[in-house]
């Protein structure tokens, strides 16, 4: 397991990008800090694995059950009018899926959601709060 894992071993560095709502079946669910799309989530395997294909099909189907459990809480938490998923890992070699809540009229609609703009951060009230309205939906 690489030392410099953000998942694995860089806790500091993961705690100030994101918070843990929850341990999944196979994964970990984390709010992301940055909240330009309210609700933005990241769900990342609970095992190192550096690329999707790799993780053992049983365990992958699993994940993907994760991460569609993730996008309906998110969905009935804040009824966005659209979900993008993203699974970028150019550097960061753990397997994980963003999960961006998107909003008609809102930013970045009808493209690419930028990863971390560094617009948006809220209070610990205001995290709290959004992590309950998703845990309440899993």
């Amino acid at each position: 397991m690489p030392q410099n894992c953000l998942y694995c071993q860089n806790k500091a560095a993961l705690d100030a990008l994101m918070i843990k709502i929850a341990d999944l079946e196979v994964s970990t669910l984390y709010l992301f800090k940055e909240q330009t799309h309210p609700g933005r989530c990241v769900v990342a395997f609970k095992d190192h694995v550096g690329q999707q294909f790799e993780i053992p099909e049983d365990e992958y189907i699993r994940f993907m059950l994760d991460v569609r459990k993730t996008a309906k809480a998110i969905d009935k938490a804040f009824h966005p009018a659209k979900i993008n998923f993203g699974a970028y890992s150019d550097t960061l070699k753990h397997a994980h899926w963003h999960i961006v809540p998107k909003y008609e009229g809102g930013p970045e609609w009808g493209g690419t959601f930028e990863m971390n703009p560094k617009k948006t951060y809220l209070t610990e009230e205001e995290y709290a709060s959004i992590i309950e309205k998703i845990k309440a939906q899993l």
